[in-house]
């Protein structure tokens, strides 16, 4: 009773404090993954053994519950090593991982006390591999998310099971004995693995009374009060999500991040050769960035724990491009309108520095427009190669700005994307008037 009255209060006063949370305080929060630009998702489960779609194979009647089920007893994990897979995340340049922890289909990677559902109680692999992932992962200071399905098609007390199969309507009992297993799950994972971030998934199915996503976003936040989650909580969470689809303007939400494959699938599928190509994983994280958000690539382990060479590869190319560009990347803020360079920049936090992302080999000098400042350097990130660059039809009369013509040499062109830095006398100044008449002359 002691421990229930003590938890009572302990929640009472956390929620007073959290409801006066100011911006700043927020922004402050926040400031690592806005910093980070670059995470690593990775989808690792049951599903990887016979490589089908993630828990929806069988909710969408591609196979049978029973069937998909079966794969518990081939995943054996007995390749899993988590300091390699740490390491190579932290080479790729991530500067966070996500791990599911739990997909739709109800089977928990970690050693739960809530349920029996674990890999570690149903599985060959007889072990908790959430422990030393979170450990190998902190090893190399990289911040630690873990993904959560609120829904689970696997349990009893769950409404449906597939698409088309149902368990009840409405019963209070059976929902609240869910919710309160929900609880009980994301308590064990913040208390024992004390994340930087939750992922959140299916809040689709549910309203946000139903799941009691502001009391679980107040409970979250009590027993971690820096914790960040995403947006999937049903309206309680602190950064957008958009998915697999790159947006053409940024969200409306100043803090967000794309999830997107290398390939058709978040888990392992050996049938799945589509993948992109490393220049355009590279150049959708340029996009990313330059509108002010993160790039959340995934990768899909084998049952066995190996990740897949074709996966490998895609990381080292983008760890030796994030490396040497890491000054236009991380801590970077979205760039300027497209209107004054044809492609995308970064700007670095204070506004002086202007970063140009060149994704091609260009076909004379690159063109800047409407900058009011004066540039005092431009150089090509990475070598330091200095450029040179030309101001044309500055008229002296006329407020308006030159045209900027920088000179890059082929030599100083990486072999994905290049990066130019152009170094201002103060923070970026935009024209973004109509234009002047002469008047005298």
């Amino acid at each position: 009773m002691k421990k229930v009255i003590f938890l009572l209060i302990s929640f009472i006063c956390y929620h007073a404090l959290y409801s006066q949370e100011t911006e700043s305080e927020k922004n402050q929060r926040m400031q690592w993954f806005e910093d980070a630009k670059l995470g690593i998702f990775i989808h690792w489960g049951i599903y990887a053994v016979n490589g089908i779609d993630e828990s929806w194979s069988f909710f969408n009647g591609y196979i049978s519950y029973d069937d998909y089920m079966k794969q518990l007893g081939g995943f054996t994990a007995e390749n899993y090593k988590p300091k390699q897979w740490a390491k190579l995340l932290a080479e790729s340049g991530a500067k966070y991982a996500v791990l599911t922890t739990k997909h739709h289909d109800g089977v928990a990677l970690w050693d739960t006390d809530c349920g029996d559902l674990s890999i570690k109680m149903k599985t060959p692999a007889k072990e908790d591999v959430v422990t030393p992932f979170v450990k190998a992962i902190q090893n190399e200071n990289l911040k630690v998310g873990l993904y959560y399905s609120l829904l689970d098609w696997s349990h009893p007390d769950y409404p449906n099971k597939t698409r088309t199969e149902k368990r009840y309507e409405e019963d209070s009992l059976k929902w609240n004995r869910f919710v309160n297993f929900n609880f009980c799950q994301l308590e064990e994972l913040s208390k024992k693995f004390k994340p930087d971030l939750f992922w959140f998934d299916g809040d689709w199915e549910q309203s946000a009374e139903k799941w009691r996503a502001k009391e679980l976003s107040e409970s979250l936040r009590s027993w971690n009060s820096k914790v960040i989650l995403n947006s999937r909580i049903q309206g309680y969470g602190d950064y957008a999500t958009p998915e697999q689809g790159l947006p053409i303007t940024a969200p409306k939400n100043r803090y967000w991040e794309l999830c997107m494959t290398m390939n058709d699938s978040w888990g392992f599928q050996a049938n799945d050769h589509n993948y992109k190509s490393s220049n355009q994983v590279i150049r959708m994280l340029v996009d990313c960035i330059s509108k002010g958000g993160n790039l959340l690539l995934d990768i899909g382990p084998k049952a066995d724990g190996n990740i897949p060479d074709e996966q490998v590869k895609i990381l080292k190319d983008l760890g030796r491009w994030t490396n040497k560009h890491a000054e236009s990347i991380y801590g970077s803020r979205a760039g300027i309108p497209l209107e004054h360079y044809y492609g995308p920049t970064t700007l670095n936090k204070e506004g002086t520095i202007l970063y140009l992302f060149v994704p091609h080999k260009p076909n004379g000098p690159l063109m800047l427009k409407g900058i009011k400042n004066k540039i005092n350097r431009m150089y090509v990130v990475g070598n330091g190669t200095k450029l040179n660059w030309d101001v044309k039809m500055k008229q002296y009369w006329s407020s308006v700005p030159g045209i900027v013509y920088i000179d890059v040499p082929e030599k100083t062109l990486d072999d994905e994307v290049t990066v130019i830095a152009v170094l201002l006398d103060g923070k970026i100044d935009l024209y973004r008037e109509d234009g002047q008449v002469i008047e005298s002359n």
